[in-house]
């Protein structure tokens, strides 16, 4: 199994004055376990290009704070890109996440 150190975007929308919502982005790091690499391309009919996709699973070691907004997960760093979170799903003391295509935030 590899092991893997990185970023995790969270972005939530905060009232920041009375009927004034804003998205307020953290970044914090973890460390964490690879439990599934793979990819895939996928043709899109609006595009001449074919999209990569990653179906890669990372089960981070969470905090209090990620259990607390692992709702707002929005974006993971592998292998130095931004990729989508398409899943959260916590599982004590871990949360594992599933990737998708790559974050254009």
């Amino acid at each position: 199994m590899m092991r893997w150190y990185g970023k995790v975007g969270y972005s939530e929308t905060v009232e920041t004055k009375p009927g004034v919502y804003q998205n307020q982005d953290t970044v914090r790091e973890y460390y964490g376990d690879v439990k599934r690499n793979s990819t895939r391309w996928v043709t899109n009919s609006d595009s001449t290009n074919d999209d990569l996709t990653v179906s890669t699973q990372i089960s981070i070691v969470a905090d209090a704070f990620a259990f607390e907004k692992f709702y707002s997960i929005k974006w993971i760093e592998y292998m130095g890109v931004k990729w989508k979170v398409t899943n959260a799903d916590p599982q004590p003391p871990r949360i594992l996440l599933t990737l998708g295509g790559v974050y254009n935030g």
